[in-house]
Order: C-alpha cells, then structure tokens, then sequence
C-alpha cells in the first residue's frame, strides 16, 4: 500500500536523491531550475508517497512563479523510483497534488514537459507564455484549475518574489 502525503523538512534529503537517481545529472542546469533558486516549494502541495515499510516510492514539487502580474504554480520535478514505475503512481501524485492546489485556491498550474503524457491530466500548450531559455516552447504546458485562468496571461515566467 502506497500512502501520499505532504512533503516534510526531513523529506529533502530523500526526495533530491530520488530526483538524482531518475533524472539526468545536469538537472539543475536547467532553466526551470532558475525559477526555483532560493524558492522554497510550496507547502502542502509538494508530495511524497511511501510504500508499507515508509521506503519513499515517488515525489511531486510545486513552486510559486509570476507571469507578468499573475500567479502560477510550476510543476516539477515529479518522479517516481524506478522500481515502482509502471504503477501509476506518477498519476496519483499528478491528479491528488492538482486536486489540492484547486482547494487551496490556487488558479493555474504550468510546466516543460511532454504534450501527450500531461493531455491526461488536462494539460495544453500555452501560447505567450515565455519560459526562461532554453526551453522549447512547444513544451510549456498548463492547466486551469478555475475556469479561464489562464484566458489573456501572457509574458515571461519569473521568480517568485513575494
């Protein structure tokens, strides 16, 4: 049995050597790495899941960012350890961390990933949306957690700054 849960201080450790083991190791060179500098992830939307004997299965982060004067959340990274891969887990974090930013009022979530993994969840390309480069940006991607969330927001993705 898998539990998932809310990510806790004492998780961080855990949760970058699971992102290192599942990702390139230049992972942090990445663009969207920029936006997430001296950025905590956000509380209560970043997720751990854990199997029976509380080994750490798989991982979601969200992060606050700005598109010109509106607020959005970044997903990423998610991942899930590669023995537990094939279970849907991956979903699991993706449907239950985006069902709680919805409750936690949160309008719009966005990402670089690919179109027809993230169509599931409701995810689209996004047009005049400017990632940080280099990013293709056929693969800037959101979903509205509120309907029209994303109607007339356009401009660069910056860091949040609060």
């Amino acid at each position: 049995m898998i539990t998932i849960s809310p990510e806790q201080p004492e998780d961080q450790w855990e949760v970058e050597a699971l992102y290192d083991l599942c990702f390139a190791p230049g992972r942090t060179a990445l663009s969207s790495y920029r936006l997430r500098d001296d950025v905590p992830p956000v509380v209560g939307l970043s997720q751990v899941a854990r199997d029976a004997d509380g080994i750490l299965a798989g991982a979601i982060r969200f992060w606050p960012v700005h598109i010109g004067a509106q607020d959005a959340l970044l997903l990423g990274p998610v991942a899930v350890h590669p023995t537990r891969q094939g279970e849907g887990l991956g979903a699991s974090l993706i449907r239950d961390s985006l069902e709680t930013a919805r409750e936690s009022g949160w309008q719009r979530v966005l990402l670089v990933g690919d179109a027809p993994y993230y169509a599931r969840f409701g995810f689209s390309q996004l047009s005049g949306v400017e990632m940080p480069p280099p990013t293709n940006p056929e693969r800037v991607l959101g979903v509205e957690l509120q309907e029209g969330a994303w109607r007339g927001v356009v401009g660069d993705v910056t860091r949040w700054q609060s």
